[in-house]
């Protein structure tokens, strides 16, 4: 384990304390094997708005005093996180105001539109999402939501892996997307915590490798994000990972495996077939990292982090 500074590492009793706050909002999902493969997948994509983003939404929403909320909140996101905040918002009934890129999936947009929020679009590679949305938080006095620099969004996130020590206790390795890393940085937590023999390994896309490279050097490092935009997984096109985060990558990460463009399309088509589940690029990139590496199925999970996309997209890949 890498030596980092205590205050930014999450704790298991920060996630425990998520898991209680957020049971009457969030549903439990399950755990679906791939048939004949054998490799099981946390299926995330299906909670209401498709994604495990609900997870850290309510949380952090939750976690913030009534005076806090009652302005309303704000984020930024290429997608997920942007339905999330969205729907989290709609059923505490207080105002969601979301920037998203010009590029983020029409379905995307679409779903976040239907929960009642505000949309604001920047730039298509994202590039402005983060100062916009500051500006919008001081102007109006939003509090906000972050889409995975954040402990409280860590910890919703951290509630996975609760779940897959409890739906599969012999769980010796479990495969996280990453993108921005509150995803990884929450399970990878929450499971060391729980039980220190677990190895958690981070998958993402060749064409976005910068937690890959960070992981190996040492420090965050940046990718371009025109680069980024490469990749059919668009929920992982972050540049960087956040700083949290990558406290809980140096401290209870064990690898982290890129995976082709071509690996990514066939797991989804995989997905389908053998667990009958729908994977969008970036929900599948777990699952394609599993079966490249050839984990134990038996012991191995992958998780299905959404399943978001349009329906022609998605009908594109599984037939090619």
């Amino acid at each position: 384990m890498t030596s980092v500074k205590s205050d930014q590492l999450l704790s298991l009793e920060a996630v425990r304390e998520a898991a209680a706050r957020t049971a009457p909002y969030v549903g439990r999902t399950p755990v679906v094997a791939m048939t004949p493969t054998g490799l099981r997948l946390k299926a995330e994509n299906l909670h209401p708005v498709g994604a495990f983003k609900l997870r850290g939404a309510f949380n952090a929403i939750l976690s913030l005093s009534e005076a806090e909320r009652r302005p309303g909140v704000v984020a930024h996101s290429s997608g997920n996180h942007a339905q999330a905040v969205a729907y989290a918002a709609h059923k505490l009934g207080i105002k969601a105001v979301v920037v998203m890129p010009e590029g983020a999936s029409p379905a995307k947009l679409e779903a976040t539109r239907h929960w009642g929020a505000e949309i604001h679009l920047v730039d298509a590679a994202g590039l402005d999402r983060a100062p916009t949305c500051a500006a919008l938080a001081r102007e109006h006095g939003y509090a906000i939501i972050e889409p995975y620099n954040s402990l409280a969004i860590m910890a919703g996130t951290g509630t996975i892996a609760l779940e897959i020590l409890e739906q599969c206790p012999g769980t010796r390795v479990i495969t996280v997307p990453v993108s921005g890393g509150g995803l990884i940085g929450g399970i990878a937590a929450a499971a060391a915590q729980s039980d220190s023999g677990i190895r958690i390994i981070g998958v993402e896309p060749e064409l976005a490798a910068d937690a890959r490279d960070s992981f190996r050097a040492g420090r965050i490092v940046r990718v371009d994000p025109q680069l980024a935009m490469r990749t059919i997984a668009d929920g992982l096109r972050v540049p960087q990972l956040g700083a949290l985060p990558f406290a809980q990558i140096q401290a209870f990460v064990h690898d982290m495996v890129t995976v082709s463009e071509d690996a990514i399309a066939e797991a989804m088509r995989r997905v389908a077939r053998e667990a009958r589940l729908v994977a969008e690029p970036s929900g599948a990139v777990a699952a394609a990292g599993a079966l490249a590496a050839g984990f134990d199925p038996r012991t191995t999970v992958a998780v299905l982090s959404g399943g978001n996309m349009s329906l022609d997209r998605y009908a594109a890949v599984l037939g090619a």
